[in-house]
């Protein structure tokens, strides 16, 4: 195995849609930010969009059809750039391993969602970011300084502040909940690695298939036929789901998993938004403080990553 960190081996990235790699100098955390956050925007109106499905229709079945559309689209853009294959390179293994943790991480946490209320769920779930930090440096090398760790913690912060559960979750499906987070932040490591050799689009295509392949095995004992609301509904969700991966995996591309593990939690302040114009619900006014605890810390560390990357660029002196 390559160590990434040796001068011998420069990181590579993706490239544009011929599926080039970029030296790692091209690497921008500010454009990885952005992209991220873009990206959790997405996620933020599937989890709602999610939230409505599954009171009425299994998880698997949701996954199975949303996995489906995108395998479809990103399936038929990467034959047409011509991208090669994720599932026959030499990162097949993690490719593989991701898609399985990401699977897990889905039917856990959606399934957890059935039992917790709206705070429980995004608090324990929020802890990914951390989680992300800690495999960052234990897997990637990464070396994360003081400016990530105060924005990821000072994210987090305002995030129990906005969520603020009143009593104490029931065990199992918190038990379930923070697996899943634990299980997503794993993938959001795995991201990093195989984005090095491979384009996003054949790593949507990958992970997509295989959700499809898993969920349905379990369609002839869950499926229910989705009326014609919940059938567009269900598309639609590919249809978001794809571009929010895009997004991300792009997102990977020009920065480090510990640069983009606070920008999740802009998350919530979406989940807010899509609450009250899908469920009208009215945020609290703790939930306002945390959203500009949240907002505050991701400033910083945009301010943060500029600083660093001036810095690098001045020459060192004699």
């Amino acid at each position: 195995m390559t160590d990434t960190n040796t001068a011998a081996a420069p990181d590579a990235v993706g490239g544009g849609a011929n599926g080039a790699l970029l030296p790692a100098k091209l690497v921008s955390p500010l454009t990885g930010i952005a992209l991220a956050s873009g990206a959790y925007a997405c996620f933020a109106a599937q989890d709602a969009a999610t939230k409505w499905l599954v009171t009425d229709y299994d998880v698997a079945e949701i996954l199975f059809i949303r996995s489906i559309v995108i395998a479809i689209i990103s399936g038929l853009l990467a034959r047409h750039y011509r991208h090669p294959s994720a599932l026959r390179g030499s990162q097949r293994g993690k490719v593989l391993l991701r898609a399985a943790l990401m699977l897990a991480g889905w039917l856990l946490y959606f399934n957890a969602s059935r039992a917790l209320g709206l705070a429980e769920l995004t608090t324990l779930y929020f802890s990914a970011p951390i989680i992300v930090v800690f495999l960052s440096i234990v897997i990637l090398k990464e070396k994360v300084g003081v400016g990530r760790w105060t924005a990821c913690i000072g994210g987090f912060v305002g995030v129990a502040i906005a969520a603020y559960p009143t009593h104490a979750p029931s065990l199992v499906p918190a038990a379930m909940c923070l697996i899943a987070g634990g299980l997503w932040a794993w993938s959001t490591v795995l991201i990093r690695l195989v984005s090095r050799t491979q384009s996003s689009l054949s790593q949507m295509f990958a992970t997509s298939l295989l959700f499809a392949l898993a969920c349905g095995l379990s369609m002839p004992f869950l499926w229910k036929t989705p009326d014609l609301t919940a059938l567009g509904l269900m598309i639609g969700l590919g249809l978001i789901s794809a571009v929010g991966q895009y997004l991300l995996y792009e997102g990977f591309r020009h920065a480090s998993a510990s640069t983009l593990a606070p920008v999740e939690y802009t998350g919530l302040i979406w989940a807010f938004v899509y609450g009250y114009a899908v469920f009208a619900e009215i945020p609290a006014m703790n939930v306002f403080t945390g959203a500009l605890l949240i907002i505050g810390f991701g400033a910083f560390l945009v301010l943060w990553e500029r600083r660093q990357a001036a810095a690098e660029k001045v020459p060192a002196t004699a």
